[in-house]
């Protein structure tokens, strides 16, 4: 178990959180068309995971917008913004922003057996129920690279250092 803030306020986090040089658990999660997907479909590729609580509030929208315009340069490599919003709401946000380098994931199927094996699980609090903010970054083979449960889930991952852990 883990401990973040909410502005300012304790928040207990579930499971077992990455660390670099872990192998990461698989998922399966739906994408916008509402397909099971796991990280075998993202076979071959480097993954940046991009977790938060929904795409509906400024920071993980910011954090989406941000890892797009990154997306763009970076070779070999796909960005997996991962939430409990339904593929529906992803989807609307997707087109509304023009964000088309990153892939949206809804863990609404199963968001307690994802955030319990990722270590992001919000075990009280308001969001209770939702993911905590965090970035796990994996090579080809699924080896984390980079992890950052971000510590007040209201501020933005490190970009930096997430990116850099490519090179």
């Amino acid at each position: 178990m883990s401990n973040v803030t909410l502005k300012g306020d304790p928040v207990q986090i579930g499971g077992h959180f990455p660390q670099k040089g872990d192998q990461l658990p698989d998922f399966s999660l739906a994408n916008q068309k509402r397909e099971d997907v796991n990280l075998g479909s993202f076979s071959g590729k480097r993954k940046i995971l991009n977790i938060f609580p929904s795409i509906d509030t400024p920071t993980c929208a910011l954090s989406v917008k941000r890892f797009n315009d990154e997306a763009s340069r970076l070779n070999n490599t796909v960005v997996l913004c991962i939430s409990a919003d339904l593929p529906f709401a992803q989807k609307r946000f997707c087109g509304a922003e023009g964000t088309e380098n990153v892939e949206t994931l809804s863990a609404f199927r199963g968001i307690k057996k994802f955030s319990n094996d990722f270590g992001v699980e919000i075990m009280n609090s308001s969001l209770q129920g939702l993911t905590s903010r965090a970035v796990i970054v994996v090579d080809e083979n699924n080896n984390v690279l980079h992890s950052e449960l971000v510590a007040e889930i209201t501020e933005e991952p490190n970009y930096e250092s997430a990116i850099n852990s490519l090179t």
